[in-house]
């Protein structure tokens, strides 16, 4: 059967791709998603954030994104709060950035920490709070210092000074604007690093979609895939498997499955974090399902066996335990039975 209209189209623009003719631009076309070059045939990479600078279209992505902060819809939360007038918004920030930590950080996924590390930045606040949180002193009680965006862009540039593969963002969701305009400062100082943005997956698409041609590297988790569990443990997001799979199919759109260098370290595309928890109240075998049906086999995805109880989770007697070993290798053959090829 010959191909459709739009099919015949779509390969002509990804032959011209191919032969990186004048005009070509897969990161930004609408109708595709990004595919990589085969690893081990590694080229000069310049992150997406330097070219969307270059046409001037930063600055404007960052007075749009102030402009959200007046009645505050940063996240699905949309709480209005008019955090540039000092209020506090859901996540408990004002327009102030607060900072927790900034180092090399090796425990991340393989692809990210090569052999220099990724650099990673731990910002404090959160805006889907969970009630078992690993980092709830950061996210949950804020912990951490407040901090310049000349100072947020000075982390930045030291940990590329340091040898970092990239600049890892964690929980940047509630205050994106400041990371933007402290991007800008660092760029123009010399930042070239791929942009990691290390979120839970309660975002805003409107947000995310502002973002296509800044972030390199998309690191969400997906939690759960019943909304009735997410309200119960996740401060009454009860939406969250819904917003989560909107944002991360729309992330895969913009960077698409994983793209690594000759040495393995990602410069660009999309991993996605499920945590294993205690009588599959994460839905895994729902969650890695839908990775291959709505996304593709070869996504990178990391199946996590740490959970273990912290913060508030003993109020919940289902959830105050760590998971069984069965129940990690159970959820590492839904993968496969999935056919998902990507795991780490």
């Amino acid at each position: 059967m010959a191909p459709s209209r739009r099919t015949f189209i779509r390969r002509l623009a990804a032959a011209a791709c191919a032969l990186s003719l004048p005009g070509c631009n897969k990161s930004t076309s609408p109708d595709s998603v990004y595919r990589p070059s085969a690893p081990g045939k590694s080229m000069a990479y310049e992150p997406l954030y330097l070219q969307t600078e270059r046409t001037g279209k930063l600055k404007e992505i960052e007075d749009n994104l102030w402009n959200i902060l007046e009645s505050c819809r940063l996240c699905p939360r949309q709480c209005g709060a008019n955090r540039l007038k000092g209020e506090k918004g859901f996540c408990s920030s004002t327009d102030k950035l607060k900072v927790h930590t900034a180092h090399l950080h090796f425990g991340e996924e393989k692809p990210l920490v090569g052999r220099g590390g990724s650099g990673t930045i731990f910002f404090s606040n959160c805006n889907l709070l969970c009630c078992f949180c690993q980092n709830w002193e950061i996210n949950h009680r804020g912990d951490g210092n407040y901090t310049s965006h000349d100072q947020l862009a000075a982390m930045m540039l030291e940990l590329q000074k340091r040898g970092a593969h990239n600049i890892n963002l964690v929980t940047p969701t509630h205050i994106v604007p400041h990371i933007v305009k402290a991007l800008r400062i660092a760029a123009a100082k010399g930042l070239r690093l791929p942009l990691v943005y290390n979120t839970s997956a309660y975002d805003s698409i409107e947000v995310i979609k502002m973002l296509e041609g800044i972030v390199d590297i998309y690191l969400p988790d997906f939690k759960y895939q019943d909304g009735t569990l997410a309200g119960k443990y996740s401060s009454g997001a009860s939406d969250y498997p819904a917003v989560a799979a909107a944002v991360i199919k729309e992330m895969h759109r913009q960077v698409g499955v994983l793209d690594v260098d000759a040495n393995g370290v990602a410069r660009r595309g999309l991993i996605i974090r499920h945590l294993v928890m205690p009588d599959n109240i994460a839905g895994t075998d729902r969650f890695v399902r839908w990775v291959a049906q709505e996304l593709s086999t070869d996504t990178y995805v990391n199946i996590m066996e740490q959970y273990h109880p912290e913060h508030k989770a003993f109020d919940y007697p289902e959830i105050s335990r760590r998971i069984t070993d069965g129940e990690y290798r159970q959820a590492i053959r839904w993968a496969r039975e999935a056919s998902l090829t990507n795991l780490d």
